[in-house]
């Protein structure tokens, strides 16, 4: 099986390149100046940035999230099972985000991170042919 690869570049990087600034929390929210009572990033999301991160990265209980991702791992098993593409593909995007928190927290070991990376890959392997198959696609 070929190594799985990751690219991410979101929208908010790319609103920052489009608008000229150098941090996430400077761009323009609302298109109104901010000295005008216009919004930034910052004032939107700031508050959520740092108690998310102090979360991820310092209180949530790894071993929890461990079974959590078991859960969403077998609960795609489950609808995959019963040809249920898009609900599998939920579940498959709750076990990616329960990795990336493990990760993060360094709460697998690298063994453990190729392991994990390859239950990902398989659920959303299932989902997309589960797909292909529900539009007449796959076989």
């Amino acid at each position: 099986d070929p190594v799985s690869v990751e690219l991410t570049y979101g929208l908010e990087r790319l609103a920052m390149y489009i608008q000229g600034v150098d941090n996430v929390f400077e761009l323009d929210w609302d298109g109104v100046a901010k000295k005008k009572g216009g919004k930034t990033y910052g004032d939107v999301f700031l508050q959520a940035e740092k108690e998310h991160s102090k979360y991820n990265f310092e209180v949530a209980d790894t071993e929890m999230l461990k079974r959590h991702f078991a859960d969403a791992e077998a609960e795609c098993g489950r609808a995959l099972e019963a040809s249920l593409a898009l609900p599998a593909y939920d579940q498959c995007l709750k076990a990616s985000h329960l990795f990336n928190l493990l990760d993060a927290r360094g709460a697998i070991s690298v063994t453990e991170r190729a392991a994990y990376i390859a239950r990902v890959r398989a659920l959303a392997k299932g989902s997309c042919e589960a797909w292909l198959k529900s539009q007449g696609v796959g076989g």
